[in-house]
């Protein structure tokens, strides 16, 4: 098994990880996202500006190819009916009660059989 390297540890300074030593001035850093975000944004612009050159101006309309003869009107908006009042004063009660008696009852076999 080969031996481990030992690794030389630094003295500790006073100073932070972030903050610069005695001596030395602190650069200002400009944000790269804020640099590579205006970069993309400039890029995806002249892309689209390029696609609408290739493009044109002017466009040629087509028209519908027509494979019937005969014309069917377009189904417009049907819009539901919304009465303003009731076409019946009263509703109609109900003809067969428990009161009423049957005239002409039903005297089949299959009628007989479900009584």
């Amino acid at each position: 098994m080969p031996a481990k390297k030992e690794q030389v540890k630094q003295p500790p300074t006073d100073a932070p990880k972030g903050e610069p030593k005695k001596g030395e001035k602190k650069a200002v850093a400009k944000p790269k996202a804020k640099i590579a975000a205006k970069a993309s944004n400039k890029n995806a612009k002249a892309l689209k500006a390029q696609k609408a050159i290739k493009k044109g101006t002017t466009t040629r309309s087509t028209r519908k190819i027509r494979t019937n003869v005969r014309f069917y009107r377009p189904r417009t908006q049907r819009i539901p009916r919304n009465p303003k009042y009731p076409r019946k004063s009263a509703p109609t009660p109900n003809k067969f009660d428990q009161y009423r008696i049957l005239k002409h009852p039903l005297t089949t076999e299959s009628a007989m059989k479900k009584i």
